[in-house]
């Protein structure tokens, strides 16, 4: 199988044609838009997918909206607020359909739920209502507005022909401990995951309670896209959304990008492969390293 129909670039802000000139390459897959903040980028991206004939999906939302949250809080234990998220999900969906999206891809759970042994001080959030503490809500809630999430968005997805994408936030042990989200995850086969490489290892590193390794062997079945870069946790969380390359050790605090990628290859070789990372931090030598160097342990070279 040729790999690259397995690869995406990322267009977070906008249409960057230097980025899609350095990044993309003939033959990948697509390219995941997120928060546009201009009708010009709608009809760039739109423009530029028929020209090149790739796919295109979208990290929710595709229209950027300072008056809200980038999140959909669709978990909220307030009913307004879950009403809200909802509301603003339909309108994007409207929004959406001269691009016709494969995918839409939402950050689940959200808000997130903290586990409250765990000091959480180096996990970004961009607002406070963006989480809450596993003591606040409870296993029951959870399930209840999950299921109602996945019923919605399972008849959204049939209704304006997307395939419904859940990205793994912050996890808690209702999450990682708990089976309602497999179980979930079977009723409703259309709708599938998202994997964060370096969102997993920043968890692996501050949350003794989590295990990486463990979660990708159990969810990555699940998955239809894994959001791939590295980042560098030591004292202090660097170089967020750094790209992957071989030289970046674990030793050094880098992210195990090779070991995890190995446990995607076992479970589910054709998921695919979003570099959400930073490019202009390295070289187009450099890049062209970090896409090779990908495509030979997903290919078992």
């Amino acid at each position: 199988m040729n790999r690259l129909q397995q690869f995406m670039i990322g267009q977070y802000g906008g249409f960057d044609y230097s980025k899609f000139h350095k990044d993309f390459k003939a033959g990948f897959y697509g390219i995941e838009a997120c928060s546009f903040k201009s009708e010009e980028d709608c009809r760039n991206l739109i423009a530029e997918a028929q020209q090149h004939q790739f796919h295109t999906g979208v990290h929710f939302p595709l229209r950027a909206d300072h008056a809200r949250l980038r999140d959909a809080l669709f978990l909220s234990p307030d009913g307004q607020e879950r009403a809200a998220a909802f509301e603003h999900i339909q309108e994007e969906l409207d929004y959406m359909v001269t691009l016709r999206p494969g995918y839409v891809l939402f950050h689940y759970p959200k808000p997130v739920i903290l586990d409250d042994r765990v000091d959480w001080q180096q996990w970004r959030f961009g607002d406070r209502r963006e989480y809450i503490y596993e003591s606040e809500t409870s296993l029951e809630e959870l399930i209840r507005h999950s299921e109602y999430l996945f019923d919605w968005l399972s008849r959204k997805g049939r209704e304006y022909h997307f395939q419904p994408i859940l990205e793994f936030d912050g996890l808690n042990s209702y999450v990682y401990n708990q089976d309602f989200l497999e179980r979930l995850l079977v009723r409703y086969p259309d709708i599938k995951l998202c994997l964060d490489t370096a969102r997993l290892y920043l968890q692996d590193k501050l949350d003794p309670n989590f295990d990486a390794r463990a979660l990708l062997r159990r969810y990555t079945k699940y998955a239809a896209l894994i959001h791939l870069s590295s980042v560098q946790v030591k004292d202090t969380v660097r170089y967020s959304h750094y790209p992957a390359l071989p030289e970046l050790s674990p030793a050094d605090g880098w992210a195990p990008i090779e070991d995890y990628l190995r446990i995607i290859r076992e479970e589910n070789s054709g998921v695919k492969i979003m570099f959400e990372h930073r490019s202009d931090l390295i070289t187009t030598e450099q890049l062209e390293r970090c896409y090779a160097w990908v495509d030979g342990i997903l290919s078992g070279v």
